[in-house]
């Protein structure tokens, strides 16, 4: 029993080097790293936009208070690995929006 365990990790591994060895990146690869770019960004502060990722074409949705923002969320989705383009349809917020 403990050699089948054994075997059956060893394999896994390999096939997991080999995944991993094609440079594979899904669409929810790129989806998820996105997210976790835009939302962690200190200038973006992106938590509340949506993402959405076909075939490697990455579409940000939702509001942004400044310019700097919505171009630095451009930026930040097209250093993720695998995407190959960006469709940014973020929209400045008015700053007498909610008063």
């Amino acid at each position: 029993m403990k050699s089948k365990t054994c075997a059956f990790l060893l394999v896994a591994v390999l096939l997991t080097g080999v995944c991993l060895a094609k440079d594979v990146v899904t669409d929810d690869m790129i989806y998820n790293n996105v997210i976790i770019k835009l939302a962690s960004d200190a200038v973006v502060k992106g938590g509340a936009l949506k993402v959405g990722v076909t075939n490697g074409v990455v579409t940000i949705d939702g509001s942004v208070e400044l310019e700097k923002q919505k171009e630095r969320a451009t930026k930040l989705a097209k250093s993720v690995k695998g995407v190959k383009q960006v469709i940014n349809n973020i929209t400045l917020r008015s700053k007498n929006a909610g008063q």
